[in-house]
């Protein structure tokens, strides 16, 4: 037999449960989602992780309601989620952040925002639409480490075959306070590391210091931020308050004691490109100018080794103005004008298995990632009520 339905608010509690953060596996809270969806004319595969060994025992979900997805029109619709969350470490968490709370006006706890809260309204949207008959499908694709680098849609958008289409018309249910947004920019990561040879500091020159030429790294670094600031790209009018490719020397770790020579130290870089813009150029510029600033200077480039590695490359959002679902829901919503965001999602990869991808959900992304994380109960009632509306609309 079937379990009962949840109300959103009761499912969304289930799900804030589960510590789903992303350095946990996340099957627990997948085998929870599965076990709720085991319902008639739901049919839900569990997408093992392609590489398990770098990324544990993680999995992606594809759940389908309705009829086959027709391969030349690709009717239907399809959203998605993911079911990781940022970890609540922070001391001004004022409740169990694992343990959803009521306060009257709004749902807190991790992941209730980002983006627990559409996952119950999609999850709860797929086993209401499995009582009746469907005229076209609704599927549902639920990732695992989004947060840390879109990993699970990556790995989605490889590996779906290409002979089993989706539905053209997707929602990843990001929170926009139900603006209609059909661009991001990307956020492509760099790690340098440089190894010198450690030494006692009363002896340098028995030693090659390591931060020395991470340090001339930075400042180049800082010099191509410059440029970039002052360089055109396509769709910056949409970004006013950043309207250009943005760099950011994000970690520097290095040396183990005041009085050693340091052996090795480690930069990480990120890097947002523009929408229509690929990062693999920017990439190589920032890998030029490490390696060009660490050549020169007291040490000789022979002591020093220097890598450049990139540890992942999550795409921009471009999705056309003249997309259906994207002038529906703005007239819906009454938006006249394109909003954009400056964070990346999985819809950067999703759209890569042929997708019309826009970022529509309840909560808003400022109290994402934050202690006392929240979203409004009312706007989780009016944005559950909308998107069974678009089911409705779209799948019959």
């Amino acid at each position: 037999m079937a379990r009962a339905l949840l109300s959103d608010i009761d499912l969304l509690s289930r799900l804030v449960a589960f510590d789903s953060t992303s350095a946990n596996s996340n099957r627990p809270i997948a085998d929870f989602i599965c076990d709720y969806l085991e319902r008639p004319g739901i049919r839900v595969e569990r997408l093992r992780a392609a590489d398990p060994d770098a990324v544990g025992d993680k999995l992606n979900l594809a759940v389908f309601v309705g009829p086959e997805v027709e391969a030349r029109q690709r009717q239907g619709l399809l959203l998605s989620g993911h079911m990781d969350v940022v970890p609540a470490t922070e001391p001004q968490w004022q409740s169990d952040p694992f343990t959803l709370l009521d306060d009257g006006e709004r749902l807190i706890g991790r992941g209730a925002c980002d983006m627990k809260g559409f996952d119950a309204i999609a999850i709860n949207a797929a086993a209401e639409a499995a009582q009746r008959p469907l005229v076209h499908p609704l599927v549902l694709v639920l990732t695992y480490d989004e947060e840390v680098g879109t990993v699970g849609a990556h790995d989605f958008a490889q590996t779906w075959p290409v002979d089993r289409p989706l539905p053209r018309r997707a929602i990843i249910g990001e929170p926009t306070s139900l603006a209609v947004v059909r661009m991001h920019k990307g956020h492509a990561k760099l790690r340098a590391t440089f190894t010198g040879r450690e030494a006692h500091s009363g002896y340098p020159h028995l030693g090659t210091s390591a931060v020395e030429p991470a340090a001339r790294a930075i400042t180049a670094l800082g010099a191509l931020r410059d440029s970039l600031e002052h360089e055109s790209g396509p769709n910056a009018e949409h970004f006013p308050e950043v309207p250009f490719v943005a760099l950011n020397v994000g970690t520097v770790n290095g040396g183990s004691a005041v009085n050693v020579i340091p052996a090795q130290c480690t930069l990480e870089i990120g890097i947002r490109v523009l929408p229509g813009m690929e990062a693999v150029p920017v990439l190589a510029r920032a890998k030029h100018a490490i390696e060009h600033a660490t050549s020169g200077g007291p040490v000789p480039t022979t002591r020093v080794a220097v890598e450049v590695v990139v540890l992942d490359d999550s795409p921009p959002l471009l999705t056309p103005e003249d997309v259906d679902l994207y002038r529906h829901l703005c007239a819906l919503r009454g938006q006249q004008q394109t909003a954009s965001v400056s964070y990346a999602t999985d819809a950067g990869w999703l759209q890569r298995c042929g997708l019309d991808c826009l970022i529509f959900g309840p909560g808003t992304i400022e109290v994402a990632h934050k202690p006392n994380e929240s979203i409004p109960k009312g706007e989780l009632r009016e944005g559950g009520a909308m998107f069974r509306d678009l089911v409705a609309r779209y799948c019959g």
